[in-house]
């Protein structure tokens, strides 16, 4: 109102061909369109646009995004994938963000700045803002290695207090990606908001060591050994999703001792070359074939194959993401070893065996690993607890109806 005194604060905003980045709602808009972006794309997205006078160096985003913690280069790489997607840029095109060899990044779009008052608004000096009040203010995880019985080196983090809660190594993970990603992050988070939860990239993928000749289902075994004597876990409730779980219930009959509780979601017992059909081990054998040729590709419409199966009710940015981690946490040769490891697993033998107290989750439209394996889990290992969750997403994702039954059901197994 004219004549109050007061002063306004500064809403900028930077329109650039459809685009609008407004720093002061957070939000990106195509038109009258909002687009959705994580956080921390965002903060990308307007650091790069607030300088894009020149290159921003790798150093320079790391420092001012992450302020100081430490993560990979795939990471940055990752969110800047994410930046131009978000845009409808692309690194093969780069028409908006352009990479600059062994530098950093330079934003090419020409935004026009514009203040919500009078007074001018320097998008350079509202960087630091940028950086840290927009972004999501995340737990820290402490990243450490340790080594296998065969010396490959295992990266595993911690974070969170309180009871221990250990998760194994599924298909596929990245410590640094999934602790951000809209795919994996939500449910992290909520397990480190309540618990003390210590995870790990198992050998072939993630921050792990990727040039390993040993890739099986012993091995993945070991890395978990190896992680829970790294991590000074003495006892402690283990978490297994997908293939997971069959690592999880071999872990849990060598060592009953260390497992206190058990809870499996997604799983199974038998591997797909195990429990399927001749028809399902020869679309197997083709999978294995397209991946040897698609999968590290720029293009994602093999991954996509895998994404559709994953997390069929996912939006676009969690699309985008899962295909992009996949490329991202593994060469292709890995992923196909891995792979076939998984198809061939069968821990039916065990099952029997465990004898720690066990939850079993499993979603009744799963795409990836049928409802009828998560029921065999639970009908053999004994006085397993077995809850069914009305969903088709194999990763559980944020906009889930069935997410809120899924932490009703271990807060109250973690606190029986």
């Amino acid at each position: 109102m004219a004549g109050t005194g007061k002063q306004q604060a500064i809403a900028v905003q930077f329109v650039f061909g459809e685009y609008t980045l407004d720093l002061e709602r957070i939000e990106l808009k195509r038109g009258l369109v909002h687009v959705d972006v994580e956080p921390q794309v965002f903060d990308i997205l307007a650091y790069l646009i607030s300088h894009q006078d020149r290159v921003v160096t790798h150093d320079e985003l790391f420092d001012s995004i992450w302020k100081g913690r430490v993560v990979s280069l795939s990471t940055l790489t990752s969110r800047i994938n994410a930046a131009r997607a978000a845009i409808c840029d692309s690194g093969k095109t780069q028409a908006l963000i352009k990479t600059v060899a062994r530098k950093g990044y330079r934003f090419v779009g020409n935004a026009t700045e514009i203040a919500g008052n009078d007074t001018p608004g320097s998008a350079a000096d509202l960087s630091p803002r940028i950086a840290s009040s927009y972004a999501r203010e995340p737990m820290r995880q402490d990243v450490q290695f340790c080594t296998s019985v065969d010396g490959a080196r295992i990266a595993f983090a911690r974070v969170g207090s309180g009871e221990p809660l250990l998760k194994a190594g599924n298909w596929l993970n990245h410590l640094d990606y999934d602790w951000e990603s809209p795919v994996w992050s939500h449910l992290l988070h909520w397990f480190a908001s309540h618990w003390q939860l210590v995870r790990y990239d198992a050998r072939g993928n993630g921050l792990s060591d990727q040039a390993v000749e040993d890739i099986s289902f012993d091995a993945f075994v070991r890395d978990l050994e190896a992680v829970a004597d790294a991590s000074g876990l003495e006892r402690f409730t283990l978490f297994g999703a997908s293939q997971g779980c069959a690592v999880s219930i071999a872990y849990a009959v060598r060592h009953p001792e260390r497992v206190k509780k058990l809870i499996l979601y997604g799983g199974f017992a038998r591997g797909r070359r195990i429990r399927g059909t001749e028809e399902d081990i020869t679309q197997a054998d083709a999978m294995l074939t397209l991946m040897r040729t698609g999968w590290g590709q720029e293009n994602p419409a093999f991954r996509q194959v895998y994404t559709s199966l994953f997390v069929p009710g996912g939006t676009p940015e969690q699309i985008h993401w899962f295909n992009e981690l996949q490329r991202l946490t593994t060469t292709p040769e890995n992923a196909v070893r891995i792979r076939y490891v998984s198809d061939i697993i069968d821990v039916t033998s065990l099952l029997p065996k465990v004898r720690c107290p066990t939850l079993v989750l499993h979603c009744n439209d799963d795409a990836v690993q049928p409802f009828e394996e998560g029921r065999l889990l639970a009908a053999s290992i004994p006085d397993a607890r077995f809850v069914g969750l009305d969903g088709r997403n194999h990763l559980l994702l944020e906009t889930d109806t069935c997410l809120s039954r899924f932490h009703d059901q271990v807060k109250a197994f973690m606190t029986e």
